[in-house]
């Protein structure tokens, strides 16, 4: 694991067709390459961002879906690798689809230069919360959790796959880091109240915590139905320090990603070799008698 290369997170406001979808993310990701990266990187739902029985109707799978066959053409026209942060995917016909299992997958893609699908992941954790101020959210309605965590190879070491909500379980990034990764990719739509409140401290945390590059492009801005996405896709470093926040904006973001950085952090602070077997906390049922 060593030498250097250049990340970068698109920032985009996905709208509820594909199509266009496809034109703005392929121009991004263009510029991207023109701007020197190497590993291109895409939020989640880049293909779209739809409610309802609509989202059903528009998701496409695998072999049937033109943004995914695009964003392939995409890498082979430009020759980077590319994450395509999430895709809704209609998972009909797969071999691991329980019977009667009508949801989608919220499903990410790692493409190689020449456009081959090098690994997926589907998203583990269903972002159903409620929110101050009225928004709601059910995503297990619609999407069926994943149940399978992902480390792939890349020409720089061992990437980690997650998505979104996923940052909120640290476990699962420790997973990731022993077994091997030194980057981590959270590509997002955080909604505009927790990103205030969360996505710099959780992004940052993960890299700390792991001594790991954190990659997270992000959607931005009002979507269908007025749903609002709070951006700042950021790449941050294994010392937690932010080398890049696209901010509110759509745009590119790039930083220059330094490999010995990794070894350098996890020296300073080898928590990786230190992680110690417990049981499971127990109950004190009443007050402990005194002496």
């Amino acid at each position: 694991m060593s030498g250097s290369f250049t990340a970068a997170c698109v920032q985009f406001t996905a709208g509820p067709d594909p199509e266009p979808n496809l034109r703005t993310v392929s121009d991004l990701i263009r510029r991207a390459r023109d701007a020197g990266a190497d590993f291109v990187m895409t939020p989640e739902a880049s293909n779209f961002i739809e409610s309802g029985r609509r989202r059903r109707e528009k998701a496409r799978r695998e072999a049937d879906d033109p943004f995914l066959a695009g964003m392939r053409s995409v890498a082979q026209e430009t020759e980077a690798w590319l994450l395509i942060g999430s895709l809704v995917i209609d998972p009909a016909g797969e071999p691991d689809l329980a019977a009667g299992e009508m949801r989608l997958a919220n499903r990410s893609f790692l493409v190689d230069p020449g456009g081959g699908i090098v690994a997926r992941y589907d998203k583990i954790h269903m972002f159903d919360i409620d929110l101050p101020g009225g928004e709601s959210y059910r995503e297990s309605n619609a999407y069926r959790p994943g149940g399978r965590t992902v480390v792939t190879e890349t020409p720089w070491g061992l990437l980690g796959m997650s998505v979104c909500y996923d940052v909120r379980f640290p476990h699962l990034y420790r997973a990731l880091a022993q077994s091997g990764a030194v980057f981590l990719t959270v590509p997002s739509v955080f909604t505009v109240p927790t990103g205030k409140a969360h996505w710099h401290v959780l992004l940052r945390a993960r890299a700390i915590e792991n001594g790991c590059f954190v990659f997270a492009p992000a959607q931005w801005g009002e979507h269908t139905a007025g749903r609002r996405s709070y951006g700042h896709s950021l790449i941050v470093d294994p010392w937690g320090e932010v080398l890049a926040d696209a901010g509110g904006d759509v745009g590119v973001v790039t930083a220059r990603i330094e490999m010995a950085r990794v070894a350098e952090v996890r020296n300073m602070v080898p928590s990786l070799q230190h992680d110690r077997r417990f049981t499971e906390p127990g109950l004190v049922a009443r007050p402990l008698a005194a002496e």
